[in-house]
């Protein structure tokens, strides 16, 4: 019997899992279980994650909604710097742990706890993102990671634990799940199970904005984003909180077939795996946001930004959301966001987002020195030939030495 824990912080979803993983902690370490549910729009109902954890025995239950704090301090940040992990991933499970985490050493604070303890198994990158958090937060905190750590080795087993200690098994738990859906307010993600096969085609049902139907209108629909310091702040002129925006945007997304990607990623473990995820709103918003820069950022300032973003995806993929790096590459991104505000007209169509305008109070585009016309003395086009002499210098002499 293990004794040196009194009192711990468990991530609580108030699915199977969690709800045995509870139990778990109790028997195990005879300690005192704190829970914590987390509203980051995942589009389930929460109430019910309370009455199970009361039912359970739980006398600190901790059900907060954390969607504006998600999306304006954490999505928002990383979608400044466009961050996409291995060029296609929008980082939507990734970049919710740390909050969690986070509010998990926080509320173990408050409560005197001890300890905390998520669900993640010992083959994915979650371990990796809750505990560096929590050892970021708070270097002495203990961590209990049940997969790690029990015997059971099949989903037989947990059943089983579950049934002899009366935690309520739905029927639609009892069978093998098809796969491993997360969801939250910036994306859906499917893994594991029928999806181990990258060479597959699975017809999936997840969607990022819950219950959303892909109806694809026939009519494409068009879309206005605001832009201020590099944050979407209004849709058709309708000013928006960050959470409130990105659900409408889901909604647009999710009408049009928009977000979907289906992707063999490396995971920090080492291993490779097939995910198969969905970002409507997020993928309306990187190609707006890209748009934007492109009319505000000087060249060099964009270049150097767009040649730091792969490292900023690592460090959110890895779980280095409160690393010292992380926060440095975020002073750069937000410093090159001062003048990225405007407005972005976006088309949306049977999976598309085609950008059609955009238009800056800040913009550097010049319609004078770039026009085919007459341009009335604003560009001396005799300019370029010393320009290209001059960059043309090392080649030339490469030239004659290659002879």
């Amino acid at each position: 019997m293990k004794t040196d824990i009194k009192k711990v912080v468990l991530a609580y979803s108030g699915g199977l899992d969690t709800s045995i993983i509870l139990k778990w902690l109790q028997e195990t370490y005879s300690c005192e279980v704190v829970t914590f549910t987390a509203d980051l729009g995942q589009g389930e109902e929460l109430e019910p994650a309370r009455k199970k954890a009361e039912m359970l025995g739980i006398k600190e239950i901790f059900v907060e909604d954390l969607r504006e704090e998600f999306v304006r301090d954490y999505v928002f940040p990383m979608f400044r710097a466009n961050a996409l992990y291995e060029g296609v991933y929008l980082l939507g499970t990734s970049i919710a742990r740390p909050l969690i985490a986070k509010r998990q050493i926080e509320i173990a604070r408050e409560t005197g706890a001890d300890a905390v303890c998520h669900g993640a198994t010992g083959k994915g990158n979650d371990q990796v993102r809750f505990e560096l958090t929590y050892y970021a937060l708070n270097p002495d905190i203990k961590v209990v990671a049940p997969w790690r750590e029990w015997d059971f080795v099949s989903r037989s087993d947990l059943i089983e634990f579950a049934e002899k200690h009366q935690i309520p098994v739905s029927k639609d738990k009892r069978g093998e799940a098809p796969f491993s859906v997360d969801a939250n307010l910036l994306h859906s993600s499917s893994e594991g199970k029928v999806l181990e096969d990258p060479g597959a085609s699975r017809r999936l049902t997840s969607i990022s904005a819950p219950s959303r139907p892909r109806r694809r209108p026939t009519k494409a629909t068009v879309v206005t984003i605001g832009f201020k310091h590099g944050d979407p702040i209004s849709i058709d002129g309708k000013a928006m909180s960050p959470a409130t925006l990105l659900t409408k945007l889901n909604e647009l997304g999710c009408d049009n077939g928009i977000g979907r990607v289906d992707l063999v990623e490396n995971r920090f473990v080492g291993m490779k795996s097939r995910g198969v995820y969905e970002t409507p709103g997020g993928t309306i918003l990187y190609a707006a946001h890209r748009a934007i820069e492109s009319l505000t950022l000087d060249r060099e300032a964009m270049h150097l930004k767009d040649s730091l973003m792969p490292r900023y995806a690592e460090l959110v993929y890895y779980g280095f959301w409160f690393a010292p790096e992380r926060e440095m590459l975020q002073a750069l991104v937000d410093k090159s966001q001062e003048h990225v505000e405007g407005e972005v007209t976006l088309k949306l169509y049977k999976g598309n987002v085609i950008v059609i305008g955009r238009t800056s109070p800040k913009s550097l585009y010049s319609s004078e020195i770039v026009t085919f016309e007459d341009d009335a003395g604003a560009y001396d086009q005799k300019d370029a030939e010393g320009f290209i002499k001059l960059n043309a210098l090392r080649l030339r002499l490469l030239g004659k030495l290659r002879g």
